[in-house]
């Protein structure tokens, strides 16, 4: 597992394990029942944290072959209740786009924690965002003609003109070039822009729901959420699409990290998630509980998925997208999207009251 460590960095560690400490002192466990099930070695010579206790006996934080995940989430103060439905992390900054508010449908966040209120030029329905070529890029479902959004330090947005008025449901930048998809329209729910100002409509070859897309490997995947069993299609470039075979569930998400895709979905039974190393040919996968699973995304080393439903359980994470582990969750928010970014998973929500962020603290 010492490729999942890797994520994060030796100051990250050691504020986990002083966060872990804390939770063990409040719920009157002892240090080195923490010791020991972290499986770490070091005798405690006094009132220590683990820290303390490791660094007093000169014992490394070697945590080789140990699995260091999120395994607890807190909730973030976010500034007003919007519907934050995506997150995207570039140049330094957590950028955040809603689909409801009144000139407010964008906030910022150096950390994942302090988050900060921009203008946006129109209340259109944001639906996506992403950064490439030193520009944040979001996407809409709403408006006429204008269904785009640029800026390049995410604070200051300029509304950009759009071919046709389809429901831009996501959006992603590779090789050069921003793709978006659309579950509406008729032969034409993608286009393409090499700037993120000028887009291009492009042909699809059927009008399925296409919720979310990516690149990874040299190519553009989209999955959707309607269709038979065709709900993937692929291109080399963004401009010629083909048709792949699925499994006929809600495909709401798809992501591309550690040489495979994984998407997610909201419907079926057992068996939301599914995994491809080429984007063509793809593989079901177990699923610990049938949440509606709403976003997916890779960082250091691991897949995370958080989902709008589920009692308390609305993440879950895998080091191979193959095998997963729910998590814990602080509140049932309506969890709409994550991202990774300087070391930390950020996810955002469309409900909840004050508390539509939530990052992790402890990574065992």
């Amino acid at each position: 597992m010492s490729e999942i460590v890797s994520i994060y960095n030796q100051e990250k560690i050691t504020e986990a394990l002083n966060a872990l400490t804390a939770t063990v002192e409040a719920n009157t466990v002892t240090i080195e029942t923490l010791k020991s099930q972290l499986g770490l070695s070091g005798t405690n010579t006094g009132d220590q944290t683990l820290v303390d206790l490791l660094a007093a006996n000169n014992t490394p934080l070697d945590f080789t072959d140990k699995a260091v995940v999120p395994s607890r989430w807190v909730c973030r103060s976010t500034p007003v209740d919007n519907d934050w439905y995506r997150v995207c992390y570039g140049n330094g900054l957590f950028v955040s786009v809603a689909r409801t508010g009144t000139g407010n449908r964008v906030m910022t966040s150096p950390d994942g924690i302090v988050w900060t209120i921009r203008t946006t030029p129109v209340d259109n329905n944001w639906y996506s965002v992403c950064y490439g070529n030193g520009l944040f890029v979001a996407t809409a479902g709403s408006g006429t003609g204008n269904r785009a959004m640029t800026s390049p330090d995410g604070i200051a947005w300029t509304i950009r003109t759009t071919p046709v008025d389809n429901n831009w449901t996501d959006v992603c930048y590779g090789n050069g070039l921003f793709v978006a998809v659309a579950n509406t329209g008729t032969g034409n729910r993608a286009m393409t822009s090499p700037d993120g100002i000028v887009w291009t409509v492009r042909t699809t070859p059927v009008d399925n729901g296409w919720r979310s897309v990516c690149y990874g490997n040299g190519l553009f995947v989209a999955v959707a959420g309607s269709g038979t069993e065709n709900r993937v299609m692929t291109s080399p470039d963004g401009i010629a699409w083909t048709i792949r075979t699925a499994v006929a569930n809600v495909w709401i998400s798809i992501c591309y990290g550690g040489g495979l895709f994984v998407a997610v979905a909201n419907t079926g039974t057992g068996n939301r998630v599914m995994t491809s190393p080429d984007g063509i040919v793809w593989t079901v996968r177990t699923t610990p509980v049938d949440n509606g699973w709403a976003s997916v995304y890779y960082g250091g080393g691991l897949f995370v998925a958080v989902a709008n439903s589920g009692t308390g359980n609305r993440v879950m994470t895998s080091p191979d997208g193959i095998a997963w582990t729910v998590r814990a969750t602080p509140v049932d928010n309506n969890w709409t999207d994550v991202c990774y970014g300087n070391g930390l998973f950020v996810a955002t929500a469309g409900s909840g009251t004050g508390n539509r962020v939530m990052t992790p603290v402890c990574y065992v």
